[in-house]
């Protein structure tokens, strides 16, 4: 009996002995193999957690740097330019911008133009569509080799809800007309603003969000999401993650399709009901990104407040809302 039972023992291990031997030879040279193992980085914003990101820094310990579904957060000292610059110019990527420039607005277009080409994306290639009511009042700006602009005239309005609600159908027109042919990124940005600093590749994501200078520090409660349930842009208490810039976002041209589509629908469902978001395209896109999560948040260095003094963890300003006198230029005609 023992002998018996030693044998059938030593069977069993013989069986298993050769079933790994077989798995070795026949399974595993066939498994999925990680892109860090091959040298292959991924997208910097889709780094499964845990794997360093290429061109991160060491980081800051002041400051958020990670979303709850861990996406980035990024301020100055989290991540390495060069290293960065490097990935994308090997892919000779495109990046488009749209910036809107109505009525008294058109005021603010050169010094937004003239900074941009200092600190936008330099040494990339960069599409600048001006929309504007005033064509020929476009400052002409010395751009550099890659980067070009393009004039879009659109009907005068009244109102500067009016340009904020138009601009969503009008940068989802041009993804669909003209940029999907050549564009990798698209960037919607205020004109009432100016660069101090590099915006780069580190800003680069599928869909890409800016935290609010005014309400980055302060809690959820206090965010003024539209609070009207007959709205489109509905946020009820509790809900939210952040508060986001309606002055700056941007990502793949996919993204940013897929987030102009749905606000500029719930804009015309709104208006059907004779209603009008509590802080209009804002309040739209605030929605959106609480249900399609932001792969990557720039923090306020990336749309800061002129009029506010600097807080200490901004180690510096990149873009900027400059000071201007709301009741000289609204109405905007």
């Amino acid at each position: 009996m023992n002998l018996f039972i030693i044998k059938t023992g030593a069977g069993i291990l013989l069986f298993f002995l050769l079933l790994g031997l077989l798995y070795s030879s026949v399974w595993q040279p066939c498994r999925v193999i990680d892109p860090v193992e091959q040298g292959q980085m991924l997208p910097a914003d889709r780094q499964p957690p845990g794997l360093p990101m290429p061109g991160a820094a060491p980081g800051r310990s002041d400051v958020q740097t990670l979303t709850p579904w861990l996406a980035p957060v990024v301020w100055e000292g989290t991540f390495d330019p060069v290293v960065l610059d490097s990935i994308y110019q090997a892919k000779n990527i495109t990046i488009a911008a749209t910036v809107f420039a109505q009525g008294k607005y058109i005021r603010f277009l050169k010094k937004f133009l003239e900074t941009m080409e200092q600190h936008f994306f330099t040494g990339f290639n960069v599409h600048v569509f001006v929309y504007t009511d005033q064509p020929i009042e476009v400052p002409q700006v010395k751009m550099a080799s890659g980067r070009q602009l393009t004039v879009k005239t659109v009907p005068t309005v009244n109102r500067w809800q009016d340009i904020s609600a138009s601009r969503m159908v009008l940068v989802l027109a041009l993804i669909e007309d003209e940029l999907h042919d050549y564009a990798d990124f698209i960037f919607c940005l205020d004109v009432d603003s100016q660069f101090h600093g590099r915006w780069g590749t580190e800003s680069l994501g599928d869909l890409v969000s800016v935290l609010h200078p005014g309400y980055y520090k302060v809690d959820r409660s206090a965010f003024p999401y539209e609070r009207r349930p007959i709205s489109k842009a509905y946020m009820a208490p509790g809900d939210g993650d952040f508060y986001y810039c309606g002055g700056a976002f941007g990502g793949l041209l996919q993204e940013v399709h897929r987030l102009t589509k749905t606000c500029s629908t719930n804009f015309g469902d709104d208006a059907k009901k004779g209603i009008e978001a509590a802080w209009q395209e804002e309040s739209h896109i605030n929605r959106y990104l609480w249900i399609n999560k932001p792969s990557k948040v720039l923090s306020p260095e990336y749309l800061w407040q002129d009029f506010k003094p600097r807080e200490p963890e901004l180690h510096i300003i990149r873009f900027s809302g400059v000071v201007k006198n709301y009741a000289e230029i609204r109405p905007n005609v």
